[in-house]
């Protein structure tokens, strides 16, 4: 029994593809517990964020539990695995350990230090306990990577100028534009980071903010939370 990751990023897949694999928040306990009934996988934790989604899965047998999430994830999302496959990056062993640490701690985030990737991952765990689909070693290993992430961040210097994404876009916008009082703003997305983006931009003033999503529920929901 080992460890392995399989997964995609925003360094290895561009956003029309991760929209595509993206599972929805509801649906990780049951995901993650159909996982951990697949052939070669005892144990499953699904992780799905805007700039990744990763299999982090307990195998009997290192390729074999692979392929086996490859062709999960591509027939879940009903993708050729043909499509998928250039996009996918895949880990086992030690270096599984590392990769899933490095994403804990952030040190893999498109903003390194940004700190909502932990709070991620945690929920990513909860979700997978909720569907039975963690044991012994994923409930350790995960655990393991929380306090490796606590510490990079206690132990280093990594958070003192870490910014989320969102506020980083914030920050530009107001050194293109200037002051942002009065303006307003198009958020395209509806998902967390854009509503941390919109809090960011109200909080500097802007006072209109219109909200662009590919479902008009999710769009209309969170355009409400700020008067658009």
């Amino acid at each position: 029994m080992e460890i392995a990751v399989v997964g995609l990023s925003h360094k290895t897949a561009p956003v029309e593809i991760r929209e595509k694999v993206a599972f929805a928040p509801d649906q990780l306990h049951e995901v993650a517990k159909t996982v951990r009934g697949l052939d070669w996988i005892r144990e499953a934790v699904i992780l799905s964020t805007c700039n990744r989604v990763e299999v982090y899965a307990a195998v009997r047998s290192r390729e074999e539990g692979i392929e086996a999430l490859i062709k999960f994830v591509s027939e879940h999302h009903s993708i050729p695995i043909d499509k998928l496959r250039p996009h996918i990056y895949f880990y086992a062993g030690a270096d599984a350990v590392k990769h899933v640490f490095r994403v804990a701690s952030s040190l893999d985030s498109m903003v390194v230090g940004e700190p909502q990737i932990l709070g991620q991952v945690k929920d990513a765990f909860e979700k997978a306990q909720q569907g039975s689909a963690t044991g012994l070693v994923l409930n350790r290993f995960m655990h393991k990577a929380f306090s490796t992430a606590k510490r990079v961040r206690t132990e280093t210097r990594i958070a003192q100028a870490a910014v989320s994404i969102s506020f980083a876009a914030v920050e530009l916008a107001r050194k293109i534009f200037g002051e942002l009082s009065g303006k307003t703003v198009m958020v395209v997305g509806a998902g967390e980071m854009c509503e941390l983006a919109a809090t960011h931009l109200v909080e500097n003033g802007v006072s209109r903010v219109i909200v662009t999503n590919r479902t008009f529920a999710r769009a209309e929901k969170l355009a409400e939370q700020f008067g658009g």
